[in-house]
């Protein structure tokens, strides 16, 4: 499994609530982010994603779009949960194989924009 299919298959775990399962199959032990809403350590992150997969059981994911750049991968992806939906994306660090590092970036749809070509 290349990098980028890594990248895709833990937030499709994630992000289906298999939260326990995603992170023991693709996060390295010394694993930080830097969501600015939690702690940098993994646990922190953890449990965030664990409580968002509680309380929108019924979240989507879909992938649009994934790259990959030597130690790096970068995934674009819709997330709908509730009312509402976002453009997310997701840049991962691999070390030893393992996520070691995450940054993420997200934009929730406008309703009225006047863009004609969209957010996705």
């Amino acid at each position: 499994m290349t990098i980028k299919e890594k990248s895709v298959a833990f937030l499709t775990l994630a992000s289906a609530g298999k939260v326990d399962e995603a992170f023991q199959s693709f996060i390295h032990p010394q694993f930080i982010h830097h969501n600015p809403y939690f702690s940098g350590d993994q646990q922190s992150f953890r449990q965030a994603m664990a409580d968002h997969a509680r309380q929108f059981p019924d979240k989507s994911y879909d992938v649009l779009r994934a790259l990959e750049d030597g130690a790096l991968t970068t995934v674009h992806g819709k997330v709908v949960f509730g009312d509402s939906i976002y453009s997310v994306i997701h840049i991962f660090r691999f070390q030893d194989g393992l996520i070691a590092e995450a940054w993420e970036a997200s934009q929730e749809l406008v309703k009225e924009s006047p863009n004609q070509h969209g957010l996705f």
